[in-house]
């Protein structure tokens, strides 16, 4: 039997109570080193089998796989955040579904609801924003042509960018070309919720600036949107005129 496990956004307290427990009891854990906290590792049994799969091809997971399952052992596939963003993990259950190996999957705290969390914000703000566009900018791994940040930035939407720390320069023009303003807030998140964790803070027009000269490359979320400014209309929900399903609004 083959776990997947969301690690979570990057404190070692933030995986599931269920996480936890996968891998406190798998007997080979496969974790994405470059990217999950080590201090996660503490959580497995003494004698556990680690591999890094940072090393490892495709391939090579699937082979540490069916040497456990051959031997009735139980693995954890420990990926960083939730394992359905950029996590690469519908290959690995296709080869698992090829192979007949059973599986199953633990979501995770993503880093971006981490970010908001550490920068105490809030993505859907009524008047403001009501939706959140997670995607990453084009680097060495292509996106889909309709996908372009310019494209997706014409909405206007909260927009959290993956992936996309050392692509700033481009980014940057990307987004302005798309219809951010250069004074929309942004942000950018490092390490979302590890110890070292790093916030801050600027606009579209300095994202560039400030990224380069904090010597960031990896590891950050960059958050982009009128979501973080001071502006926004007060929520329906809990406004005393209006009626829902359990009070009647006042007059």
């Amino acid at each position: 039997m083959v776990h997947f496990v969301g690690a979570g956004s990057g404190a070692a307290d933030l995986i599931t109570v269920r996480g936890a427990r996968l891998l406190s009891e798998a007997d080979v854990v496969i974790w994405a080193g470059s990217l999950v906290n080590p201090e996660l590792l503490s959580y497995c049994k003494s004698g556990c089998e680690i591999h890094d799969s940072a090393e490892l091809t495709l391939e090579q997971v699937i082979d540490i796989v069916k040497s456990a399952e051959a031997e009735g052992k139980t693995t954890v596939r420990l990926h960083t955040g939730d394992s359905s963003i950029y996590g690469a993990v519908r290959e690995q259950f296709d080869e698992l579904d090829k192979l007949g190996v059973s599986y199953d999957v633990t979501p995770g705290v993503s880093s971006f609801c981490g970010a908001a969390a550490s920068l105490k914000a809030e993505y859907t703000l009524p008047g403001v924003s009501q939706t959140v566009i997670i995607t990453r900018a084009a680097g060495r791994t292509p996106v889909p042509e309709r996908e372009s940040i310019a494209s997706l930035a014409s909405h206007g939407a909260t927009m959290v960018l993956f992936l996309s720390t050392s692509l700033t320069d481009k980014l940057q023009r990307e987004l302005l070309e798309g219809g951010y303003d250069e004074s929309t807030p942004a942000a950018v998140v490092h390490k979302a919720t590890w110890p070292d964790e790093r916030i801050i803070r600027c606009t579209v027009g300095t994202l560039h600036k400030t990224v380069t000269e904090a010597g960031l490359r990896k590891t950050s979320l960059i958050i982009v949107g009128g979501c973080m400014g001071d502006e926004y209309l007060r929520s329906l929900l809990y406004d005393p005129t209006f009626t829902t399903e359990f009070r009647k609004g006042s007059e």
